[in-house]
């Protein structure tokens, strides 16, 4: 899928939003909003806290009315400004971000909680096997306060799954966990996740997190959809300069447009395609990440390190160029240089993303 905005239609999607909005009183949460999933496709809304991503979750599970446009899950229309089909009626799943288990409940009378219609053995497989799938067989008969962070998401998740809805929604399910297990259990949810073939949406502000999970992303500003794509694409190819500036790291140095296909800024010329409406000679900027600035002894371009961060494997050195501007660049750790000093380094850049010096979107 090309970079855009607006996500392209699917053949047979099992959700699909059309231009839906919400407002608070007299304050507008989002408008416009459009997207859909086909089956088995896991996709995140990604933003700062206050873009509205979380109500768009809500509407999407009825806990929330929209003011215009609709919502279908598997070809049936769920909501519109004038008619909201029950939640407990969507087939939905949801986890939520305390996870909400019965501290009364053991592990698997949790998971079994919502499969009354079930006959009693058929209840009995389901639970057994969602007890594997999520790894609590040991721990079956234990009540959630002797559980630890990660043993509840999983109890979460699995009773979110155990009625096989069509749509699970994740409402910034690892907040409450430390980073290195919020990492692990990202992959361990979107393996899980995708054994099931479940279609499902993450909701979350930590784009590391979007990016373990998610096939597809949405970023959220403002209460507008800035771009639906590829994790891949959103940190190569940004559409504007708040998803530029947003997804991962980088700064922004000042360009010159030599040529259509050139630009020429501090650290050498650079191939790439300038801004639409740009003329040559103009002054563009353009996004220089962590990564397009590899150390190297031997080359004649040296900045001073003026911060570094240690990060295990490397360092993230903030380097300041000739000028006074600022670039930062990651290094293997056996390079430990110290602040103040002057290293060699050298433009190693694959996808130049320039903007209008005076726009702040285009």
């Amino acid at each position: 899928m090309s970079a855009s905005a607006t996500p392209e239609k699917r053949a047979n999607p099992v959700l699909t939003l059309s231009g839906i909005a919400h407002a608070y009183q007299d304050r507008n949460t989002f408008s416009g909003l459009g997207f859909s999933l086909e089956k088995g496709q896991i996709a995140c809304l990604l933003g700062p806290s206050g873009c509205g991503k979380t109500t768009v979750l809500r509407c999407i599970a009825g806990f929330e009315t929209i003011g215009q446009g609709s919502i279908h899950v598997n070809g049936q229309l769920v909501s519109t400004a004038q008619f909201s089909l029950p939640a407990h009626q969507r087939h939905i799943g949801m986890v939520f971000q305390d996870y909400a288990l019965f501290p009364h409940l053991d592990v698997q009378s949790n998971i079994a909680f919502g499969l009354h219609a079930m006959g009693k053995a058929e209840r009995g497989l389901r639970v057994a096997e969602l007890l594997d799938i999520v790894g609590l067989n040991e721990v079956r008969h234990a009540y959630p306060h002797a559980l630890s962070g990660g043993q509840q998401q999983r109890v979460a998740l699995a009773r979110a799954l155990a009625p096989k809805p069509d749509l699970l929604l994740l409402d910034e399910p690892f907040s409450n966990l430390d980073t290195e297990l919020r990492e692990r259990l990202g992959l361990e949810v979107r393996a899980i996740l995708k054994q099931q073939n479940t279609t499902a949406i993450l909701v979350t502000h930590d784009q590391n997190e979007a990016f373990a999970i998610a096939d597809e992303i949405g970023v959220l500003h403002q209460g507008q959809m800035q771009q639906w794509d590829t994790p891949y694409n959103l940190y190569h190819q940004p559409d504007n300069r708040f998803v530029a500036d947003f997804i991962g790291e980088g700064v922004f140095i000042s360009g010159t447009v030599l040529a259509p296909d050139k630009i020429e800024i501090e650290l050498g010329i650079v191939p790439a395609r300038m801004p639409e409406d740009c003329c040559l000679g103009c002054m563009v900027d353009v996004l220089v990440r962590p990564d397009d600035i590899i150390h190297d002894d031997l080359s004649p371009v040296h900045a001073t390190v003026v911060s570094k961060a240690f990060r295990g494997a490397e360092f993230l050195y903030t380097l300041e160029l000739s000028s006074g501007s600022r670039v930062l660049s990651l290094v293997p750790s056996h390079h430990n240089h110290a602040l103040g000093e002057q290293i060699g380094i050298r433009l190693e850049i694959d996808h130049v993303i320039a903007f209008h010096t005076r726009g702040d979107g285009s």
